[in-house]
């Protein structure tokens, strides 16, 4: 006697029965969102320094009341607000006046 071999196709398998299957894929979708909308507000800001390993200086809003110096040097980034009040730790004081030309030279006069 022969046994009869079931045919089987390539593209009828059994489907996953376990409900939760389909919020992995949602994770993965949701951290592939959260990585492309972290970039796109980078490069939006122009921010593409902080990815280099050079050093640099960024100044937001200068001249104004909330203005905000930030500064990297190796791996260490640093975050400078000043104020008009002396006090002592990471605040600064002022010490001089700089002025800009119309040739765009800088000069600094101490107080």
């Amino acid at each position: 006697m022969r046994k009869r071999q079931r045919r089987t196709s390539k593209f009828s398998k059994e489907e996953d029965t376990d409900p939760l299957s389909v919020i992995v894929n949602l994770f993965d979708v949701a951290m592939v969102f959260a990585v492309a909308l972290m970039v796109a507000m980078v490069m939006h800001m122009n921010m593409t320094e902080v990815f280099t390993q050079e050093d640099y200086t960024i100044v937001k809003n200068p001249g104004k009341d909330n203005m905000e110096i930030i500064t990297k040097e190796g791996n260490k980034i640093n975050k400078y607000t000043p104020s008009e009040e002396q006090s002592s730790g990471s605040k600064g004081k002022k010490v001089g006046i700089a002025y800009e030309l119309e040739n765009g030279e800088i000069i600094y006069v101490p107080e």
